[in-house]
């Protein structure tokens, strides 16, 4: 199925990138998203099976290509009403369409790899499709969030293949040169911890910066910027989840491994010094979609110091990574239409939403609920989850510290939200206010709601597959 899957989203995305006809373009798009759906349930239904060598259809690949699945269709169809809003000539859309179905094949292919090289490979591809989505607007600031992205990027991806040679070397004692995941696992006691520790330090550093935690996050922040709203929603969910897999299956293998401690420290530091950043960023920044961008820092932060705490923390960091994606890219598809009330992304610009725009205003304050982890936000469970995992690690000290961190996030978020839904914007003519639909809020609304379901009354084949994810940690 994979081959298929490969084969079909290349020869799509080409059709898309050769074709200038707009119905031509939403068949083959209604085409991808059913091969994409078609990918997600084969994948189900075969839990566990492998193809090619290279390819697993694990518990926490499925969890994942399920998550994607459901985003990809408002993504594509918030993109559709993105281009209508703001026509771009056939060629640039043509690129859009094409890139957009390039970087949801890199992400599903990334997600199922059982190779640390595969990953690597796919990984590049999000890097090249990524970047065409953020040039998109061809102006000088979108060149230059573009190539900020691309540079930081192939420093990254660099790190990472520096790191597969270093793991290659520590594989010499074992006499074997095969890097899959299930042979690393089988000979973890023979892996050189010398050789084993340089690769983790490189191939963690490199994933850092799809999954947007220091030191690697600056790119990504202007790529969210920078990109059209409904591409940001892609790269702050389902593209930071590639950045968790790539990171977290190489911690399996050394969790299992007298290096677990250290690598948890590595992993510790990292995390802390993200919500610390976002913290930081969140008090003074201005505009909306890197106010959001931040936001995503912060959590992928949070889900890193729950692996590094280990126990329930494993569960809560997944399930973590599948609540953010559902309410972060709701929010960021909302700002399209935001966007096209106010034709700005300055705090300082917008203001009083809810008058002319409820529904969409609706969406961005059960968003904010849902992104500060409020009750009843699926998210509250997965922090509470991840703040019991550091308790139960008796590291209270960086507990206290997190949640005063958190407390000034929710400040900064809150007032700039409120800021947002009520109070009038000085100087704005509302006389040619666009009339939005508010069945353009409905994605929105059922993403929101899944992630509150799954948060409070996650279905047992949910649970069973994120427990399943995690069976190889040690306790």
């Amino acid at each position: 199925m994979i081959g298929i899957y490969l084969i079909g989203a290349l020869s799509i995305a080409i059709a898309l990138f050769l074709n200038r006809n707009k119905t031509i373009a939403f068949v083959l798009l209604g085409l991808f998203l059913i091969l994409q759906g078609t990918l997600s349930a084969y994948a189900y239904l075969n839990l566990h099976a492998t193809e090619w060598s290279y390819f697993t259809y694990d518990s926490l690949a499925v969890l994942l290509l399920l998550t994607l699945g459901i985003i990809s269709v408002p993504a594509i169809f918030h993109s559709h009403i993105y281009l209508e809003d703001q026509p771009a000539p056939p060629d640039s859309r043509a690129v859009y369409y094409a890139s957009v179905v390039l970087l949801i094949m890199g992400i599903s292919a990334g997600y199922l790899a059982n190779h640390i090289a595969v990953i690597w490979i796919f990984t590049e591809v999000t890097t090249l499709s990524a970047s065409a989505l953020i040039y998109h607007h061809r102006n000088k600031l979108a060149l230059e969030g573009t190539w900020k992205y691309v540079f930081i990027s192939a420093i990254s991806i660099t790190f990472v293949f520096i790191g597969i040679l270093f793991l290659s070397l520590s594989l010499q004692n074992a006499g074997s040169d095969n890097l899959s995941f299930k042979n690393l696992l089988a000979q973890n006691a023979l892996l050189n911890p010398f050789w084993l520790r340089l690769s983790f330090l490189f191939i963690f550093t490199g994933f850092t910066v799809k999954l947007g935690l220091v030191p690697m996050f600056t790119a990504g922040v202007d790529a969210k910027d920078k990109a059209p709203a409904p591409a940001g929603a892609l790269l702050s969910s389902v593209l930071m989840n590639l950045g968790f897999v790539g990171v977290f299956r190489f911690y399996i293998v050394i969790a299992n491994t007298p290096l677990h401690h250290w690598a948890n420290l590595v992993i510790g530091i990292s995390a802390f010094l993200s919500v610390f950043v976002a913290t930081v960023y969140m008090i003074k920044v201005k505009n909306i979609k890197r106010m959001m961008a931040y936001s995503s820092i912060e959590h992928m932060g949070l889900v890193m110091l729950g692996v590094a705490a280990g126990g329930i923390g494993y569960y809560a960091a997944i399930l973590h990574i599948i609540l953010h994606a559902f309410v972060k890219s709701s929010m960021f598809f909302q700002f399209t239409q935001l966007y096209r009330v106010f034709q700005n992304k300055s705090i300082y610009h917008v203001g009083n939403y809810f008058k002319y725009n409820t529904s969409g205003a609706l969406v961005l304050l059960f968003g904010f609920i849902s992104a500060t982890a409020m009750p009843p936000s699926g998210l509250f469970v997965s922090e509470f989850l991840i703040f019991r995992s550091l308790f139960e690690a008796n590291q209270i000290i960086l507990l206290v510290v997190v949640l005063l961190l958190l407390t000034m996030i929710i400040w900064a978020f809150g007032k700039n939200i409120l800021k947002i839904l009520f109070i009038p914007p000085v100087g704005f003519d509302d006389s040619h206010v666009p009339v939005i639909s508010p069945w353009e809020s409905s994605s929105q609304f059922i993403l929101l709601a899944l992630a509150v379901y799954l948060g409070l009354n996650p279905p047992a084949e949910f649970v069973q597959l994120i427990k399943e994810s995690i069976m190889m940690l040690p306790n």
